[in-house]
């Protein structure tokens, strides 16, 4: 599973015009399923992205993340994520995940982060979305957790 994590002062999502979810100081959390993705991944992914320390202490280091610092998470899907760009001027997205597994993915991700997180909102998936955002740094970091090989 791919992330783009955005550490931001506020954010919100709007679908046609209705803001359907919105944070104070956290995360934006842009998120895609590649093939191949499953729980154990999304599991991963909102575990690193939940601890990571990119937020500032007391002294002003980033050594503190969302759960210590009890922001918000916004949670919003993407699967441009996935865009191949390696030829041609137009990109492909031959490796997200097929639209129904892609969905699954995106509400299971979401019902681990609100059994594990007290502030969760997030946008639609497939739907035409406004994301909008107060960027904080900025502060803005990929993640990829690529799908767990079985042993022989």
């Amino acid at each position: 599973m791919i992330s783009l994590l955005q550490r931001v002062r506020q954010a919100r999502v709007e679908v046609a015009g209705e803001v359907i979810g919105e944070i104070g100081a956290g995360l934006l959390a842009l998120v895609c399923a590649e093939q191949g993705d499953g729980e154990l991944e999304a599991d991963r992914l909102l575990a690193k992205l939940l601890k990571l320390r990119i937020f500032a202490d007391a002294a002003g280091k980033m050594n503190r993340s969302l759960q210590d610092m009890g922001g918000g998470l916004l949670v919003v899907s993407q699967f441009t994520l996935a865009a191949d760009t390696s030829g041609g001027n137009r990109p492909g997205f031959s490796q997200a995940a097929a639209p129904a597994e892609g969905e699954r993915l995106y509400d299971y991700f979401v019902a681990r982060a609100r059994a594990l997180h007290p502030v969760v909102a997030t946008g639609r998936f497939a739907a035409d979305m406004q994301v909008h955002l107060v960027n904080d740094g900025p502060v803005t970091i990929p993640l990829r957790i690529a799908p767990a090989v079985a042993k022989i």
